[in-house]
């Protein structure tokens, strides 16, 4: 077997089925990743989402036996939408980052990934194969560093020359022993744009991520959004694309390769108010084939009304006090509470006196600690707006 032809011909045939980039590097040991690591989980930086075992996620020989090498692909996706739904009051509009336009990238990359096997496979029938796309095991971006993708920037993203950031990532684990290719040196220089742009502070430093602080993870948690980071959030519904948007490497950027990630403009942006009363169905029906849709509606749902709190659009308010009062889960009551406290700020004198009977009645009706907490500091928002429209009254 030549395994320089064997590399070239692979190479060739990704092209053949929408590979934008594929690299290869060896199959040892991601030792300086695995020492930050460490280090990330000792200060509290990891989200929890990624693999427990550090080990795992630095050690491809744990996951195949004589890994040998690490065959990498990266596929890039749009940036900007071709038409942009109106968002305008009465109307709202939440946001989707880019990562969860169009079909579910995990499937997409699955796809390919898969495809390449079978190519492989025909040609080395007795090779042993791996392919994991994000929630498997090894780190995508350290593996796509290190086959030569790209280079992983300042805002822990990797960068390629030719797509930006907007790029998907999997790989694929053999015992073929492939010729590897070179890294790309560092891109970002003295640029230091993602670190201070960040919405929260997450990025503590280039390239070093406090997952804890981090908008993106923050929209897909399932419990109470910490107050402080409650208006950083805006109108995004998921994720979050400041490190991404402000990043050099992103400008002009705008790639339609694949007709599978292109975005549906009303989804990826939709409506907030129609997202509070969707049931289980109709939010599979509707948003199932996003990668968004993950963790269930119930975190869209409370970034929804993070969001209509975030706007203070007063036609929200029924829908709030709906949610306030009747949706069974503690999350959704307690957030729409916030939501009608900030919206009362800027409200009309008869929309601050509604609001302001429906915190009470809640108050008195709900016996959740952690609810009551939030309706209480609500109700405090919403007094003093009111007595700041009877100041301007008189």
């Amino acid at each position: 077997m030549n395994i320089h032809q064997l590399k070239n011909d692979i190479i060739d045939y990704s092209r053949e089925i929408g590979i934008d980039k594929i690299g290869f590097t060896t199959a040892d040991p991601f030792l300086t990743l695995k020492n930050r690591l460490y280090q990330q989980r000792e200060l509290g930086y990891q989200s929890g989402f990624e693999e427990k075992d550090i080990e795992k996620r630095t050690n491809p020989s744990l996951l195949l036996d004589d890994a040998q090498s690490i065959i990498a692909i990266a596929l890039a996706y749009p940036a900007k939408l071709k038409e942009r739904p109106e968002n305008v009051k009465g109307s709202r509009r939440g946001s989707f980052s880019r990562a969860s336009w169009g079909l579910d990238y995990h499937d997409i990359l699955r796809d390919r990934l898969r495809k390449l096997e079978a190519f492989i496979l025909e040609r080395v029938p007795d090779a042993r194969l791996k392919s994991m796309v994000d929630t498997g095991e090894l780190a995508d971006k350290a593996v796509a560093e290190r086959a030569g993708l790209g280079h992983v920037g300042k805002n822990t993203i990797l960068i390629t020359k030719e797509f930006g950031t907007y790029v998907y990532l999997g790989e694929m684990l053999t015992n073929i022993p492939f010729p590897p290719d070179e890294p790309i040196e560092d891109l970002c220089g003295t640029c230091n744009l993602c670190v201070e742009k960040c919405p929260s502070g997450a990025l503590v430093q280039g390239g070093q991520l406090n997952a804890q602080k981090c908008i993106a993870y923050l929209t897909q948690t399932k419990g109470f959004v910490p107050e402080p980071y409650r208006k950083k959030i805006g109108n995004r519904v998921y994720g979050c694309d400041t490190c991404q948007a402000v990043c050099p490497y992103n400008r002009g950027i705008d790639f339609h390769f694949h007709e599978e990630m292109e975005p549906d403009p009303e989804k990826v942006k939709p409506k907030l108010i129609d997202l509070l009363n969707m049931t289980n169905r109709t939010f599979k029906e509707t948003f199932g084939y996003m990668a968004g849709s993950w963790r269930g509606k119930k975190p869209l749902q409370r970034n929804a009304i993070i969001a209509l709190g975030n706007y203070k659009d007063e036609t929200a308010i029924d829908p709030l006090i709906d949610c306030l009062m009747k949706d069974t889960r503690p999350v959704i009551r307690g957030t729409a509470a916030w939501a009608l406290g900030e919206i009362a700020l800027n409200a009309s004198s008869a929309n601050v006196e509604k609001i302001v009977e429906a915190l009470q009645r809640a108050l008195k009706n709900d016996d959740e600690p952690e609810v009551q907490k939030e309706i209480k500091k609500a109700l405090r928002n919403a007094e003093n707006a009111k007595e700041r429209v009877k100041e301007l009254e008189t």
